[in-house]
Parts: C-alpha cells; sequence; structure tokens
C-alpha cells in the first residue's frame, strides 16, 4: 500500500529518487540550521546539535540548555501539518568532558475523518511520525570529540483499516567533531570539521512485515570557518554535503514482463538495512554519474554582532534527477543571557516545495543564565 512503486516504472528512466521511510527525519528542524541552507555539520555548537552532530555538544560554552522548533508544513494549503522539536543537553563530570543530549521530533499529518459503510462518520484519525533518541558525546582530544546517539522510531498511518499497521523500528548515529583556532591575518579564526552517520538501523514496516522500507540513512560531512572581523563582528562561512546510504532502486528495462518487475523489486526489498548502507556507495544504475547526483550539498553564511545578532543565509541543492530541492534560505537570530529566539524562511527555486515562503521559529534557553537570573 504504501511502497512508491512509481519509482520503479518505465516512465522514470531519468528521474530516479532513493526512497525512504520517514522523510520528516531528513528535515531541518531548528531555524538556525535552517536559515544557512540546512547546514549544522561543523556549525559553532548550540543547543539544537543533535539533529546535525551531536558530539558539537562538549564544544558549547554553556552546561545545560532546552530548545523548541515549530515548522510548519504545506502552510498554503492546510494549518495543522506540522513538525515539533525540542532538544537538549546536559554536560557532567570534573572537567566538562562529558555530555547527554536527547530529542524529541513529531510530525503531525493532520487530522481526517474516516467515514464506515453507508459513508456515515466513523472516527477521527491523526497519522503521525514521531522520534525520540538520546546521545552520549564526550572530548576525546582538545580539539576532537565523538558521539554515539541511539533513537526510537515510530510511524502511525492507521486509517481504521486492516491493511495498514503502525510501524516500529530503530537506528543509531555515530558523529565526529573537531575544531581548532589558527591565525588569519592578526585575527584568531575558529575551522570546525565534522561528520554525521545518522539513521544506521532496522528496516521499518507498515503492513504487518509482509514488506519492509530503508529508514533515510545518511552521511553527513561538514566544514565551517568563523572569522572575527573586529571585536564585536563576526563572519562564518560553512559548508555541508550529504549523501543517502540507502540503495538505488534499478529502473525498469524495455519490455520486461510483469514477473521480472516483480522479481527485481523485491530483490531490492530483500537487501538487508546494512548490507543497503554498503550496497549504496556503489550502485547507481547510471555508474559514477549516477552517484554524484546522489550528494546534495548545501552552503551557508552568518554574521553575528557582538554575538547577540545575527542575519543568516544559505543555498541548498540537489540533482533534478534525485529530487530536485533547490532553494535559498534567509535567518535571523538574537540571544541573551538565559535564552535564544532564531527564524528562519525559505525560497524555492525549483519545483514546488513544502516549506516554500514558510516561517519556522526556534526557542532555546540556556539553563545557567536562567539559574543566574533568579538569583
Amino acid at each position: 500500500m504504501f511502497w512508491p512503486t512509481a519509482y520503479f516504472s518505465a516512465a522514470a528512466q531519468e528521474y530516479n529518487p532513493i526512497p525512504v521511510a520517514l522523510p520528516s527525519l531528513q528535515i531541518a528542524p531548528d531555524a538556525r540550521g535552517g536559515g544557512m541552507g540546512d547546514i549544522g555539520a561543523a556549525t559553532m555548537p548550540d543547543v539544537y546539535s543533535q539533529h546535525w552532530n551531536a558530539a558539537k555538544y562538549p564544544f558549547i560554552s554553556g552546561e545545560a540548555g532546552i530548545a523548541f522548533s515549530y515548522t510548519p508544513w504545506l502552510s498554503k494549503l492546510v494549518s495543522d501539518i506540522h513538525l515539533l522539536y525540542t532538544s537538549g543537553y546536559w554536560k557532567f563530570g570534573n572537567d566538562n568532558l562529558n555530555a547527554i543530549s536527547a530529542s524529541l521530533r513529531y510530525f503531525s499529518l493532520g487530522e481526517m475523518e474516516v467515514g464506515g459503510l453507508n459513508d456515515e462518520f466513523w472516527q477521527t484519525v491523526a497519522p503521525h511520525e514521531l522520534a525520540f533518541d538520546v546521545g552520549y558525546s564526550r572530548k576525546l582530544t582538545e580539539t576532537f570529540s565523538g558521539a554515539v546517539t541511539l533513537r526510537y522510531i515510530h510511524a502511525d498511518y492507521s486509517t481504521g483499516d486492516d491493511e495498514t499497521t503502525p510501524g516500529n523500528a530503530f537506528s543509531a548515529d555515530i558523529a565526529g567533531y573537531n575544531e581548532s583556532y589558527f591565525y588569519m591575518g592578526r585575527s584568531e579564526a575558529l575551522f570546525g570539521l565534522g561528520f554525521n552517520i545518522s539513521n544506521i538501523g532496522t528496516k521499518i514496516s507498515y503492513d504487518g512485515g509482509n514488506s519492509s522500507m530503508f529508514l533515510p540513512a545518511n552521511l553527513r560531512l561538514g566544514a565551517s570557518l568563523g572569522y572575527p572581523l573586529d571585536p564585536k563582528n563576526t563572519l562564518s562561512l560553512s559548508f555541508d554535503v550529504n549523501k543517502l546510504l540507502v540503495p538505488t532502486p534499478r529502473l525498469a528495462s524495455e519490455n520486461e514482463s510483469d514477473d521480472e518487475a516483480q522479481r527485481r523489486i523485491e530483490e531490492y526489498q530483500n537487501i538487508s538495512s546494512i548490507g543497503g548502507i554498503f550496497k549504496s556507495l556503489g550502485d547507481a544504475p547510471g555508474g559514477f554519474k549516477e552517484e554524484m547526483q546522489e550528494v546534495m550539498w548545501s552552503l551557508g553564511a552568518e554574521y553575528r554582532y557582538d554575538n547577540r545578532f545575527s542575519v543568516r543565509t544559505g543555498y541548498y541543492h540537489e540533482s533534478e534527477y534525485k529530487g530536485n530541492r533547490r532553494y535559498f534560505t534567509f535567518g535571523a537570530g538574537f540571544r541573551s543571557d538565559f535564552f535564544q529566539i532564531d527564524a528562519a524562511y525559505l525560497v524555492s527555486t525549483a519545483q514546488s516545495n513544502p516549506l516554500d515562503q514558510t516561517l519556522r521559529v526556534s526557542l532555546g534557553f540556556d539553563m545557567e543564565g536562567i539559574r543566574n537570573l533568579m538569583r
């Protein structure tokens, strides 16, 4: 019922995106990263780092923090589809080398009324996707830290029939982050490098185990450079690349019989989740050219004044044959000693985007700052 068979049709000889379950796991949940073109593997650590790279937390200046984000979805058409996200961290130990972090992601697909026999009202259902994760990170050297995150995933698209069942899955992230300083002229610049291999885990089924789909396992690599223009003005430039670690479906060949098509689809579905990660590195039907088309990239910039006010912009690019998501983003933020607020706005340059001309908002709190305020 939920398998996207259109991906295997003969009409899609050139357009060949990779089908994954729970695409909401790929949505940038916070307005800071969203304002810079969906970037975060190596940007300066903040309370939103759980999604991008949990290994950044040991380098964050605060001891604990929590944040909330709201992202409307298809806001031009409906008002009850949205992504709610909360994340937080706590650094512990006498040396503050360790951090525990967690996040909760809830993607609501709105409410719908389901009719019974004779089109009579039966019940109201609320399809949704949910993910909860906990991470542990530690600074291993003066400049490098690593992190492991464990995640539980639940998806319920039930509409009251017997064909659809809730799906459950488990996954893990492995991340690393390196932060170092060097002189550019007379100023000391901050250079960050980071990686995050996310959603390494099981597959998920929505029909009682008869078929299953891959989670959006992903490799994210990033670099960031922060340069102080003067004591109060700082400019940061960041770059991220992403590649789904999911096998590429083989397209239908000419004069393919129904049996051959069914066998091709079953072979794809029978690939294990871990085997699919390794297979994804070199299985594109179009060879190296298509493998490179599966690499998504984004550029972002952030200007900060007095470490209080921020303005941001970025660009995200995906091949027209792999989804065709291309858009500019803009953002701004303000932070005090105990809270920060960020906003982001997206303008699509390609096909219709569910986030096109949508305002996203995030609100974060520094626990130490709040504690000092209350003294």
